[in-house]
């Protein structure tokens, strides 16, 4: 059953320009509308990709099918689309809901941290993580990610946002190329010492049963892929096809010429850099300053 959107809040910044609001379960979402102006299957995406992500234990925020009525679209202003030379309301119906990181509450959350505290983010080697997921998807745009942390902790977490542009964005196929999907500052790579630094989330996507992505898929609202059943059962297939690929994509980013893995075949604790490294991953140093 989907969430009832309540409130309107505020407009939120992105190319699907989502628009944060309130649901019936008291808690605030980004919600994506069906005339976005990427794609209506962008919300196939974010819905699939997001779970699938989940699946394979990596830290993303919920998300959900958001119901917006009519009623609250016509009696909302802000509730539009800037689509360039005009302007259309926001199409009623279901949307897809990415629930605010952190929540309402103010509190530490931000979308970009300099080196010393990118550095210090305590789940930084998931970085690796996500990397396998998003060349599995064949995301096309760049790694996006946030950044939180309770008043008392030093250091941040990160959670992986923004799917709207896996398996292709709007276009369902799967284009690959070494530099999609990938985390723009090479630093979050710097702990990745060899296979073992994808793990477990590697293993968890390759070993991954094909009725994980068809019972996601089968939460998917049929008007997001405007009833196309054999698009997206075709989407499916293929992705399920490509987990054993994963390797080899990553393997492609690797021998490009960004070199994102300095340290690939060295042993964690050989690895000085005066960044902070999860424990397992080397000796603990230390990290930046704190916002």
């Amino acid at each position: 059953m989907a969430i009832l959107a309540v409130q309107h809040i505020r407009r939120m910044r992105g190319g699907a320009q989502g628009h944060l609001m309130l649901g019936d379960d008291g808690e605030a979402w980004v919600v994506k509308f069906q005339n976005n102006p990427q794609h209506l299957r962008v919300l196939v995406n974010e819905l699939m990709a997001t779970k699938l992500a989940a699946a394979a234990g990596l830290t993303v925020p919920a998300c959900d099918v958001i119901d917006v009525t009519e009623w609250l679209t016509s009696n909302t202003p802000e509730l539009y689309m800037d689509l360039g030379p005009r302007q259309e309301p926001c199409k009623p119906g279901l949307c897809f809901g990415s629930k605010l990181v952190g929540g309402l509450m103010p509190g530490q959350l931000v979308d970009y941290l300099p080196e010393e505290q990118l550095a210090g983010v305590k789940n930084l080697r998931e970085f690796a993580g996500i990397l396998a997921l998003d060349k599995w998807t064949c995301n096309a745009n760049g790694r996006q990610a946030v950044y939180t942390k309770r008043a008392r902790e030093k250091h941040y977490t990160a959670t992986f946002i923004d799917y709207g542009y896996c398996f292709n964005a709007g276009e369902w196929s799967f284009r690959d190329s070494p530099m999609r999907g990938v985390f723009q500052r090479n630093l979050v790579y710097e702990a990745v010492t060899g296979w073992e630094s994808f793990e477990p989330w590697l293993s968890r996507i390759e070993a991954m049963e094909a009725q994980v992505a068809w019972e996601i898929a089968e939460t998917v609202p049929p008007e997001w892929y405007e009833g196309d059943a054999s698009a997206i059962e075709a989407l499916v297939e293929r992705l399920i096809g490509r987990r054993n690929r994963v390797r080899e994509l990553v393997e492609s980013f690797r021998e490009s010429n960004r070199r994102p893995f300095p340290n690939w075949g060295k042993r964690p604790g050989d690895i000085r850099r005066g960044m902070f490294v999860e424990p397992g991953w080397g000796d603990r140093l230390s990290g930046g300053t704190v916002m």
